[in-house]
């Protein structure tokens, strides 16, 4: 192998990477290359029973433990849950997170979400493209030649546009390392958002049945956007293959980013066959 990719992935949350791009992490992984996971906040907010330094403690660890799935790094930020802003200092924080991990490829939210967090990472991930490329901006860390490729991370969201990927991966190889960080997250997954979205009574009690039900969320959730990317599973796989395909992520490429062409997609992305 040549020299391995690096790929980052920067959400706003201790859950977010590898909720939207685990399968591909996983993938990265597997292909012998680098991955780091990143979240722009601590977690101290995303709890109904807990809060500050004792939750984002927990979901520090949750965090690791489901690098750990996988073998990556996953670090946190030490900004509050809730208040993450586009300050200028968090996106120097951001400019020396990609001048340091020197990324082939960075994966983010898109601008248009329902979570302010969400917003602001994207926007902070955008004002650090090109900067990083800047000396005299943050000067204590080495610029970056050019810029990384950037994409956004899937959502269903449809104003002002809906998600316009330029890549689907399969993802169903391996399914069940996805399943294995997420079940890392337990604040999360069993926890805060059934009772945030209301149906905590739904959640099976003992560890293996809530795996099974996490699993099956997990099932219908990346089904669908098999079945809503089809057409660009066919054009990147084929046909034949294109169509079995049952568990997808998709990503949209950034402007801000590296220019995105076929070439770089195979770069990016060697592990489709």
């Amino acid at each position: 192998m040549t020299q391995p990719l690096r790929l980052l992935i920067i959400g706003a949350h201790p859950d977010d990477a590898d909720y939207a791009a685990g399968g591909t992490a996983a993938l990265y992984r597997a292909a012998g290359h680098v991955v780091h996971m990143v979240s722009l906040t601590n977690g101290d907010a995303g709890h109904h029973l807990r809060a500050g330094p004792d939750l984002a403690e927990r979901r520090r660890q949750e965090a690791a433990n489901a690098g750990a799935v996988i073998g990556v790094s996953y670090e946190l930020f030490d900004n509050h849950d809730g208040e993450l802003e586009p300050t200028l200092e968090n996106r120097r924080q951001v400019i020396r997170l990609l001048r340091t991990f020197r990324p082939d490829l960075v994966l983010t939210h898109r601008p248009n979400d329902y979570h302010p967090d969400h917003r602001y990472t994207s926007q902070l991930v955008q004002d650090a493209a090109y900067m990083v490329t800047v000396p005299a901006v943050v000067p204590g860390v080495p610029h970056l030649a050019a810029n990384p490729v950037i994409a956004y991370l899937p959502d269903e969201f449809t104003k002002p546009y809906p998600l316009q990927p330029a890549i689907a991966v399969d993802v169903g190889p391996v399914f069940d390392k996805i399943v294995d960080m997420l079940d890392c997250h337990v604040s999360q997954f069993y926890e805060w958002l059934p009772y945030n979205m209301g149906f905590v009574n739904e959640v099976p009690a003992d560890t293996e049945s809530r795996r099974v039900w996490l699993g099956e969320f997990t099932k219908m959730r990346l089904r669908k956007q098999a079945e809503r990317f089809r057409h660009l599973l066919i054009e990147v796989y084929g046909p034949e293959r294109g169509r079995r395909v049952e568990y997808a992520e998709a990503f949209e490429p950034c402007e801000y980013g590296a220019p995105w062409d076929d070439g770089v997609r195979r770069r990016l992305f060697p592990f489709i066959k």
